[in-house]
């Protein structure tokens, strides 16, 4: 498959279609990477410790640093761009079963993809959850605290240490949901992976499931990924321009 009509083809006669995005997907949505080019850790690896559970857990630095980043991120201002509402578009026109979403902020379900067949893999940051017991609230009341000025809130309840309700580096996946998008991908019969570097397991190892399963790959990115040479298509066309196009052809 080497063009959108061949691609949107195979997406008309899929009968179970799943797709994996990443932070490719939301950078029009002016969301920043992280590994691309001009990512967030490219430019400054340092800022990775925020994301890193035993540097969260063990200074109290980098919990106030990520705090101030929460408070001032433009995830509270983007829309779901074009390649959303494309995505969102394909559900209503083929056989798309579930999306994986690596990306934490929500707009596939702003975008109208259905509820019920989203995975977020990597949690998402509508919620602050407690390190140390089970509570969880909407992140705007830890937000909150931080704009009063707790510049690291801790939990009402048990005192523990609170986060965002994403997976860090060296938090275990929900079990559930790794499962659940393993399941998918083992059952698909195409698997298109967007905007992802696929450089991050175990969420990459979903397009080797569904070639190990005999599915047909498309991979759509702006730099190149490790599962270029397995895919039947290689698309590297900005994803809010390549998307509409291709929905519309399906």
């Amino acid at each position: 498959m080497d063009d959108l009509d061949t691609i949107a083809d195979s997406i008309r006669r899929a009968q179970r279609i799943v797709i994996l995005t990443g932070a490719g997907i939301s950078t029009e949505s002016g969301i920043p990477d992280f590994r691309g080019p001009q990512g967030v850790w490219t430019k400054n690896p340092d800022a990775e410790k925020t994301a890193t559970l035993q540097y969260y857990v063990g200074d109290p630095e980098v919990r106030k640093k990520a705090w101030r980043n929460r408070v001032e991120s433009p995830l509270w201002d983007a829309e779901p761009n074009s390649g959303h509402r494309a995505i969102a578009d394909l559900e209503k026109k083929a056989a798309l079963h579930t999306i994986v979403t690596q990306n934490i902020d929500g707009l596939h379900h702003r975008a109208g993809s259905s509820p019920e067949i989203i995975v977020e893999i990597h949690g998402n940051v509508r919620e602050v959850k407690c390190l140390g017991c089970t509570w969880r609230a909407p992140m705007e009341e830890a937000l909150e605290r931080v704009l009063a000025g707790e510049d690291d809130p801790r939990c009402h309840g048990c005192g523990g240490i609170l986060k965002s309700a994403t997976i860090s580096f060296g938090e275990n996946l929900v079990v559930e949901d790794l499962e659940r998008s393993q399941r998918a991908a083992a059952g698909s019969d195409l698997f298109l992976a967007i905007g992802s570097s696929l450089g991050v397991y175990p969420a990459a190892a979903l397009p080797e499931v569904a070639l190990g399963a005999g599915a047909r790959l498309v991979v759509m990115n702006a730099e190149p990924t490790p599962f270029d040479r397995y895919a039947d298509a290689v698309v590297r066309d900005q994803l809010g321009v390549v998307l509409p196009k291709l929905a519309e052809l399906v």
